[in-house]
């Protein structure tokens, strides 16, 4: 045979029984499970749920102090020192607050311990009873993590609470859960006092110092009678008066998380010490290498499961963790002052949580920036990243070895530098993760994505993403801590029998899943279930399907489907997810309506994509909101959605027959979409009610 053809068979036959053997890998197996009948998985490796990390670790403030024995000289808390904070002023005449940051500034395990130990004995001093709760409501900071421990380490309950929650939510809250200590950053004390009068049952106020921040706060109404303390003083009080720890037990409720709520008021999740630190067992039997070499960046709001459960895994393995926010993450973020760095490049991170949006953010501003540039530096850039694309999805014929290292080199080593340079793996939860954005910071930035799929109710346990699964649009086999079980939907039509893969509604169980919500029995009982074996198990109403391997994908949502008035039924999250792909697109909500045979949709646009269209056309205009309202804008978006709607093969009802562009963007801080960036339909049916109305009209 010719040494040519050896030369290309060879490596192509080697490149085909490498991808055999890895589809053929199995992730999850089946599992005989108690409760309803349907289809099981558990993860290939754990026969039955791990619980916790070894012997003598039974809660979640065990585990912080035995790392802190451990680790005790290791790096811990890392914040920033604001320098300075200044107003600037656009052509348009907005103001923006910019923020010049110094370097990191740290906290070793054994400091960390000391300021938990002191917090702890002045939250008693300062008159904190037993059996009373404490809420946290702040921005994630290092503040944060010591107040939490330092409650556990008093065996006190703790009420998580968004600092983007709004007034009639955050009342709710705190009255509902009968909180009796506050414990919040200077903004968020602003927001407090302003509801006092609608607070029943605060006594004490603990807030979280900042520079520009005067003490001296006028205590209207009620919250006369409050006892308002620096957190500095709690610690002060404390270190002069030293109490022994009255520690928890596995059983004991950590938290009553309030997630932000895509409908109506918010509900307060339980949480055990064992719930939580089953996650974090069970996380850290699939992230490889976990260690006190890493640096985790904090951005993400400690109030989510999903942040709270990743900053326990970093304490358990030892790694440091740096604190920053999304609004000065990177050396361009809206809140950092020109020449100076953002959190990531001052941080230099190697892990990261990120939810879909920020990945998508970060996306198209690599994309943004390279067609921008143009020219050879574009060429460049999509050779790199074909060739990447095609080594990762098995072909031999991309790149590897010398040519991936010069890729690197020559395109991504830039991208890269954006996070800091030095990640090497992150884990993507909250919503789903288009398959388009996985491959694009997979190859970008040099790193595996471990998508993962949980839930508040489940302690962010269900399944995850290995780092050696190179697929995309799955969410993985089963956590070492769950069980996965499908259960039959007829109404919708998925079925376990489904052939070639189960398809159902997602049912999680083990030690994982939370005791219910704080004072709603009949929404507990309606989405949680004990079965005979006595194994907990919780109703996601998410509807999935496995895979040969084991692996789970989200394929709908049971609350998302309308029935159209000819019958057909629409899934809004399945369309949503298939048209914000978009490049036109930066927020999108699908509006069905069953009177009606056709659907609607709201579009928040891409202000850069549409500016160079604008441009491109020689269209004029005054601001982005007059571009907005031009006939041949939405034409545009519109035509780009039905091309995004072909490629993922939608049904023509499934389409919007009529689209309303909306110029400002969904924020938290608007109320229309969850601090975990997921739409809040109700909110946003309300605010836009005449603009649905008059596309039907």
């Amino acid at each position: 045979m010719s040494p040519y053809l050896v030369g290309i068979f060879v490596p192509l036959l080697f490149s085909i029984a490498l991808e055999n053997v890895r589809k053929k890998k199995k992730r999850g197996l089946p599992v005989d499970v108690g409760g309803e009948p349907g289809y099981a998985i558990r993860n290939y490796r754990f026969p039955s749920p791990v619980e916790t990390i070894g012997k003598g670790v039974s809660t979640i403030a065990d585990l912080f102090e035995k790392s802190c024995t451990k680790y005790a000289n290791k790096r811990l808390l890392g914040s920033r020192k604001l320098i300075a904070r200044e107003t600037e002023v656009s052509e348009d005449g907005r103001s923006f607050e910019k923020l010049h940051l110094g370097s990191y500034e740290w906290l070793s395990y054994a400091e960390a311990f000391e300021r938990v130990c002191n917090f702890s004995s002045g939250l008693l001093q300062l008159g904190h009873g037993k059996q009373e709760r404490a809420a946290i409501f702040a921005e994630t900071q290092s503040e944060w993590l010591i107040a939490l421990q330092g409650c556990f380490r008093r065996n006190v309950t703790v009420v998580t609470i968004y600092a983007s929650l709004g007034e009639e939510a955050l009342a709710h809250s705190l009255n509902e859960t009968e909180v009796s200590t506050v414990i919040c950053g200077h903004k968020e004390l602003k927001k407090i006092i302003d509801i006092s009068g609608q607070l029943d049952t605060v006594k004490r106020v603990v807030y979280i110092e900042d520079g520009a921040f005067s003490a001296d706060v006028a205590l209207p109404g009620n919250s006369s009678s409050w006892a308002v303390t620096s957190f500095l003083d709690v610690e002060k009080l404390g270190r002069e008066n030293p109490i022994d720890a009255e520690l928890p037990v596995s059983a004991d409720v950590a938290v009553i998380m309030y997630t932000s709520g895509s409908t109506g008021l918010p509900k307060g999740v339980m949480m055990t010490h064992g719930n939580v630190l089953a996650t974090v067992a069970a996380v850290m039997t699939i992230v490889p290498g976990l260690g006190s070499k890493d640096v985790y960046l904090a951005y993400l709001p400690l109030a989510h499961i999903l942040e709270l459960a990743a900053e326990a895994i970093m304490v358990a393995a030892g790694s440091s963790i740096g604190y920053g926010s999304p609004l000065t993450l990177t050396d361009t973020s809206n809140k950092i002052k020109k020449g100076t760095k953002g959190d990531a490049s001052a941080l230099g991170p190697t892990l990261m949580t990120a939810v879909p949006a920020i990945l998508d953010r970060v996306r198209d501003g690599v994309r943004k920036k390279v067609d921008t540039k143009g020219g050879i530096s574009k060429i460049l850039f999509d050779i790199a990243y074909s060739r990447r694309l095609s080594a990762i999805n098995g072909s031999w014929f991309g790149a590897w070895g010398l040519e991936k290292l010069l890729w690197t080199i020559v395109v991504f080593r830039k991208v890269r530098a954006v996070l800091g340079g030095h990640i090497r793996f992150l884990l993507s939860g909250g919503a789903p993760l288009s398959g388009e954005t996985q491959r694009f910071i997979n190859i970008c930035l040099g790193a595996p994505i471990g998508q993962g799929y949980g839930l508040t109710e489940t302690c962010a346990g269900g399944t995850f993403s290995e780092y050696d699964d190179p697929s995309v649009g799955r969410v993985g086999a089963p956590l070492p801590c769950s069980f996965i079980k499908l259960i039959d939907w007829p109404e919708g039509g998925y079925l376990t029998s489904d052939s070639p893969m189960p398809r159902g509604e997602i049912v999680i169980g083990g030690p994982n899943v939370t005791l219910g919500y704080f004072k709603n029995k009949e929404k507990t009982d309606e989405v949680y279930k004990v079965d005979e074996r006595g194994m907990r198990w919780f109703y996601s109403g998410d509807i999935g399907r496995f895979h040969p391997d084991g692996c789970l994908e989200i394929i709908d949502r049971k609350k998302d489907i309308v029935k159209l008035q000819h019958g057909e039924y629409v899934s809004l999250g399945k369309v949503e997810a298939a048209l914000i792909v978009s490049p036109c697109v930066d927020n999108i909500m699908l509006h069905a309506d069953p009177f009606h045979s056709y659907c609607v949709a709201l579009v928040v646009p891409s202000p850069h994509a549409l500016e160079n269209w604008a441009q491109k056309q020689g269209i004029t205009y005054n601001d982005f909101a007059e571009l907005c309202e031009k006939e041949e804008t939405t034409k545009e978006v519109y035509g780009s959605l039905v091309k995004a709607a072909k490629n993922a093969h939608l049904q023509k009802f499934e389409v919007p027959a009529k689209i309303k562009l909306l110029p400002d963007p969904w924020t938290p801080e608007s109320g229309l979409v969850t601090a975990a960036l997921k739409l809040k339909r109700e909110a946003i049916k309300k605010a836009f009610a005449e603009d649905l109305s008059s596309l039907y009209a």
